[in-house]
């Protein structure tokens, strides 16, 4: 089989602070920007790597989730554990440097971890987690 990651989903409560983030931060190209009943879904990706992208979109949209399972997304995106995504880069150093300067919520400063990598872990402004490791 031949298969590849399209896209992974993230959710994001304000589509200008996602924006801020994944692009202007991230550096990551805006897709598509796609608005709907008054509702936003941003897809992103990082340059040179056209297949593979992240899709920002409401959280609690789905018409098979209840009030209740949308309040416990609200509440588990405020604390920071409902989803996240793990990045890698070439230079974990100057990214989190960039990312510090940036305001960034920092989670964990770069650490070498006992599993054997490199790695640091910052929130985007939705809570989501986003794990950064040195590409080896």
């Amino acid at each position: 089989m031949d298969i590849s990651i399209n896209a992974s989903f993230l959710p994001q409560d304000d589509p200008e602070a996602a924006l801020a983030f994944y692009r202007d931060l991230l550096g990551f190209e805006v897709r598509k920007d796609v608005g709907y009943a008054g509702m936003r879904w941003l897809t992103v990706g990082p340059p040179g790597q056209p297949s593979t992208s992240i899709v920002l979109h409401p959280p609690g949209v789905d018409p098979g989730i209840t009030d209740d399972e949308r309040q416990l997304i609200s509440e588990m995106m405020a604390k920071g554990t409902y989803a996240g995504i793990l990045l890698a880069t070439p230079d974990l150093t100057a990214t989190f440097d960039a990312l510090q300067a940036g305001d960034a919520e920092i989670v964990q400063e770069p650490t070498d971890q006992p599993y054997g990598v490199r790695d640091c872990a910052v929130r985007d402004p939705a809570g989501n987690m986003i794990r950064i490791q040195e590409a080896q």
